[in-house]
């Protein structure tokens, strides 16, 4: 058996909003303090290839939804080296406005994306406003014009898109989401996104308060762990202490891009 491709794989912090406990588990929470919530972009790439993981929100969105935006998505991919416009392949681990709102500075690549995704995001659930609050109607009508102009690549299930990276459909958050499983110098890390928005989520078995099945996220829970060498391995999707666990690429970085491919220099 051939041994799997290693990538190096970073986590851009583009925008920030504080929010309380309360607010992010399904039954409230007893400590009335507050909670802040990071937002991430993720890239994965070796001498053969460079896969960005979503694609964040832009600056018109930021305004609506009363984010702090830190940095432009595609800003933050160039402090690294990766330039959006050439960019050929990008993970949508869901259609959320957060995770998909910067699609357009990617205007030569293909999204992959769940069957079960685009079906919940264009199907009857969102018809409640409770389900669609998470997704943009102007970006759900811009992929599926992307689909016409096949730049979407569909996925059920699991899926391998190279050597030692692989997508997994594991819903709960959203019923088509999925997460990413790289193989790393220091091992297989999962980017959970929102199927763990903080450690505390998959650690305790906790449920964040926007879901569409809880029994899915907890199945994601398990799932996540298994494919992960250890909860080391494991990124969620906001947790804003990721940026302590893991160190810069540079100085000038700190705070805005950590290495995920090389161990956390203190476990969460």
């Amino acid at each position: 058996m051939s041994t799997p491709e290693a990538y190096e794989v970073f986590a851009i912090r583009y925008a920030t909003r504080v929010g309380a406990r309360r607010d992010h588990f399904v039954g409230g929470d007893p400590h009335d303090e507050a909670m802040r919530m990071d937002y991430f972009v993720w890239v994965v790439r070796n001498a053969s290839r460079t896969v960005v993981i979503d694609t964040g929100f832009l600056p018109e969105m930021a305004r609506k939804r009363q984010r702090e935006l830190l940095i432009r998505p595609g800003e933050g991919l160039a402090l690294i080296g990766v330039n959006p416009a050439e960019v050929r392949e990008v993970v949508l681990t869901h259609m959320h406005y957060d995770h998909v709102g910067g699609f357009d500075d990617f205007p030569k690549a293909n999204f992959h994306l769940q069957d079960a995704e685009m079906s919940f995001a264009t199907g009857r659930h969102m018809c409640n406003h409770y389900m669609r609050h998470g997704y943009e109607g102007d970006d759900v009508a811009a992929m599926v014009k992307l689909v016409y102009k096949d730049r979407v690549c569909f996925h059920k299930g699991t899926h391998q898109l190279a050597p030692g990276l692989s997508l997994h459909h594991v819903g709960g958050h959203t019923d088509g989401l999925q997460c990413v499983r790289v193989n790393t110098a220091r091992g297989w890390v999962v980017l959970a996104s929102d199927a763990s928005h903080y450690y505390e989520h998959i650690r305790c078995q906790r449920f964040f308060s926007i879901a569409f099945n809880l029994g899915d996220m907890l199945n994601a829970y398990r799932t996540i762990n298994e494919l992960a060498d250890s909860p080391d391995h494991v990124i969620p999707g906001h947790d804003p202490m990721v940026m302590d666990y893991y160190p810069a690429p540079a100085p000038a970085l700190k705070g805005i891009v950590v290495r995920l491919d090389v161990p956390p220099a203190a476990g969460p």
